[in-house]
């Protein structure tokens, strides 16, 4: 709440920071939130995908382009959106780029979230409502989101949390629940003036705590059906997860103002890269910096076994070495 009271003046930064943030921010949000559900597509192939609108090539690519546009859908919502059934649907449809015959369609069929063992064995996580109830349940959901916001007795990040969690265990769609979580994520936050997704992934924090991620789900989605379930886990996943973000959206602010090392901001700038990334395209990252300077911090992240390079001259590629 407080780095809500400060976005105002941080989003009068220098106009040219926010845009590369901006930019930044979509392609890591497009990448991490598909990439958590097992869809990725060539390195090369992201950048015209998300921001060149390069046509598609195939079902990972359609999903792909499909999330920038629900992003775009999001971000262009007079703030004051009502949040019903339709909108949720809208996303769906969006994100599953449109060519499914299930796009934008409530589940026909009951569904299980199912966990894969060590061993490789299959086991059922969790139930979600049965599809006869969906519809229903979504509808009852929105309801409920608008009564607790309006009634003023739960602070709104709490709301929003549980909003989104509740979404997850309905889990409406035969495919493509966890994205539509994750839009509704940024939807429901601009809705109530936490811009910070615009300029920092959420999508990306969450798939780097992927593990935290599934094991509080799971955790608070036992006895869920009988309203007796565990929410406090989740809302402090939540909320660690947005005050990550707003953390790092006053770094870059910093860093405009020159009050940040540069080459701190660099190897931060580094070690957020999800995908293999060229020296054009973090200097493009990190305006402040030159490029002998981050190729002194890349050199010096290589020594320390934190990144390795690929190739040689423009084209070479720099990724990050995790695990």
């Amino acid at each position: 709440m407080e780095a809500r009271g400060k976005q105002d003046l941080w989003v009068q930064q220098k106009p040219e920071v926010l845009a590369v943030l901006r930019e930044q921010a979509i392609v890591q949000s497009v990448e991490s939130s598909n990439r958590i559900e097992g869809v990725t597509v060539e390195a090369g192939r992201l950048r015209p995908l998300v921001l060149g609108g390069a046509t598609p090539k195939d079902r990972p690519e359609e999903e792909l382009a499909g999330y920038r546009a629900a992003l775009d859908w999001v971000y262009a919502r007079d703030p004051r959106v009502a949040i019903a059934p339709g909108v949720v649907l809208k996303l769906h449809a969006l994100a599953q780029g449109g060519s499914t015959s299930d796009a934008g369609v409530w589940k026909r069929r009951d569904n299980e979230i199912i966990e894969i063992l060590p061993s490789g064995d299959r086991s059922v996580r969790f139930v979600p409502v049965p599809a006869r109830e969906t519809a229903q349940a979504v509808q009852t959901l929105c309801r409920a989101y608008q009564a607790a916001l309006d009634d003023g007795q739960v602070p709104v990040l709490l709301v929003i949390a549980t909003f989104v969690f509740d979404l997850l265990c309905i889990h409406p769609f035969r495919d493509g629940n966890g994205r539509v979580s994750r839009l509704m994520t940024s939807l429901l936050l601009q809705s109530n003036g936490f811009q910070v997704a615009r300029f920092v992934s959420l999508e990306r924090l969450i798939e780097e705590s992927r593990e935290e991620y599934y094991h509080v789900l799971k955790a608070c989605s036992v006895d869920w059906h009988e309203g007796r379930n565990q929410l406090v886990p989740w809302w402090n996943f939540f909320l660690g997860r947005l005050r990550a973000a707003y953390q790092e959206f006053e770094e870059h602010v910093e860093q405009a103002r020159g009050r940040v090392p540069k080459a701190d901001l660099v190897r931060r700038a580094v070690l957020a890269q999800m995908e293999p990334f060229t020296l054009a395209a973090l200097a493009a990252q990190v305006p402040a910096a030159s490029v002998p300077l981050i190729k002194i911090v890349l050199g010096a992240m290589k020594k320390e076994g934190l990144v390795r390079l690929s190739g040689r001259g423009r084209g070479a590629e720099w990724t990050v070495v995790r695990g």
